[in-house]
């Protein structure tokens, strides 16, 4: 939870704010862009919310900060709980983003796809009763794909939950030494129809990616996109 007393003096006044114990991961300015902003070594706020939408994304972006930084001077429980119901959130063609990024992994996203053949979890969010509930309505967590040892976050708990299979690359497997699958060498691993794991360079040994329907590629941290540049 946020502390006002340590609320940034790069914050604008009002009522949403941020504190010093941000770690700076990027989280709420992908979730609300008009609002946050990366301001020296930390994100702020540097535009209160003025409209609905504004207001919904800046309340997803404060409860999916990884280690709570974000704040409110005055919080509306109805609005917060209206944000929590919009996780995990729709992307396309039952791909989602779960929200609710963990410190664990450094405040990394984390995706599900909702498949006939069992639904993948694409790196872990923070273990949590809302998101445990949503996945059970949705037909449980089959496969759960690791991208990289730094990712891992809490994995354990949803594989050991739903019995799912955890897939990771031989060489970060001390993040998860009782994972299910294991991913040898360099080549591309195909499951099913759909599903592409293919080992790519990192930052860690092990990087992984999936290609699902040729069309969504999950890159864990191979890929990061620049919002200066505006590229790859």
């Amino acid at each position: 939870m946020a502390d006002r007393n340590k609320r940034l003096d790069s914050n604008i006044p009002g009522n949403f704010y941020v504190d010093a114990t941000c770690i700076n991961c990027d989280t709420c300015r992908q979730l609300a862009p008009a609002s946050f902003e990366e301001i020296g070594r930390y994100s702020a706020v540097s535009h209160q919310p003025v409209s609905g939408p504004e207001i919904h994304q800046a309340y997803q972006a404060l409860l999916t900060c990884p280690v709570g930084a974000i704040g409110t001077e005055q919080s509306d429980k109805a609005l917060a709980q209206t944000a929590m119901g919009s996780f995990p959130s729709p992307i396309e063609d039952g791909v989602s983003y779960c929200g609710f990024n963990s410190e664990k992994s450094f405040g990394a996203n984390s995706f599900l796809i909702e498949h006939p053949d069992g639904n993948w979890l694409i790196d872990s969010p923070r273990y949590l009763k809302h998101l445990v509930e949503v996945f059970e309505r949705r037909g449980g967590i089959a496969h759960i794909f690791l991208t990289h040892q730094d990712d891992v976050a809490d994995s354990d708990k949803y594989a050991a939950h739903f019995g799912a299979k955890r897939i990771i690359h031989r060489a970060d497997v001390q993040a998860a030494s009782t994972a299910e699958q294991i991913i040898e060498g360099e080549e591309t691993t195909q499951i099913g129809s759909d599903f592409q794991i293919i080992p790519v360079p990192g930052h860690t040994a092990g990087s992984m990616v999936l290609l699902y329907r040729e069309t969504f590629l999950f890159t864990g941290d191979h890929l990061w996109w620049n919002p200066h540049t505006k590229s790859l």
